[in-house]
């Protein structure tokens, strides 16, 4: 069963605790525009959430499945004392991977989701990485990896979205929705890893 959000540990969107975004509403807009993002979009995202909502366990299952067969991408769960899976770590992490879910497909891209998207970039990164679960892992995950992860989870996401009957169009729509949404996360995300006045 999926957590409301004030359950879930260190879900802070929309809090006084998250740093506002350095980007502008213009260049936000200009970035959406770049992706090719519109209202059409948001009508997708939000069937998606529909279709969704109760799939989110199933939907991680597989996620962290991908990850869990990568060595060298559960690395970034580990331990620095002695090289294993932090399993309280990993747990968190999937609580707020979840309701990212939610979040992605509930469409509302307003200033508290850009922000959180900010927060989201700097939990990656040395800045704030283990600062949120208080835990001693690394205290990175390389930027590399973190566009590549577009594939994985959009790819995978297809066969949920077709599980409720939607025509293959709504399905489509659907998807082109969520790749366009997590390409312009992925890339929100990239902000703390850029050199100042190179984003």
């Amino acid at each position: 069963m999926q957590m409301t959000p004030a359950k879930i540990p260190g879900y802070n969107f929309g809090t006084p605790e998250v740093p506002r975004s350095p980007l502008s509403e213009k260049d936000f807009d200009r970035l959406k525009q770049t992706v090719m993002f519109t209202e059409s979009d948001v009508k997708y995202l939000r069937m998606s959430k529909e279709v969704l909502a109760d799939q989110v366990e199933a939907i991680l299952d597989v996620w962290y499945g991908f990850i869990g067969s990568l060595p060298f991408l559960l690395h970034y769960f580990t331990r620095k004392s002695d090289g294993q899976p932090d399993t309280g770590y990993l747990e968190a992490v999937r609580r707020r991977f979840g309701q990212w879910i939610i979040d992605t497909a509930s469409a509302n891209y307003d200033q508290k989701w850009l922000d959180y998207q900010y927060e989201i970039g700097l939990r990656h990164h040395r800045i704030a990485k283990n600062k949120t679960d208080r835990v001693d892992s690394v205290e990175l995950i390389n930027y590399r990896y973190i566009p590549l992860t577009v594939y994985p989870i959009v790819s995978t996401l297809k066969p949920f979205l077709e599980k409720k009957g939607h025509s293959l169009e709504d399905v489509e729509g659907m998807y082109q929705a969520w790749l366009k949404s997590v390409l312009l996360q992925v890339t929100l995300w990239s902000q703390p890893y850029i050199k100042d006045g190179d984003f």
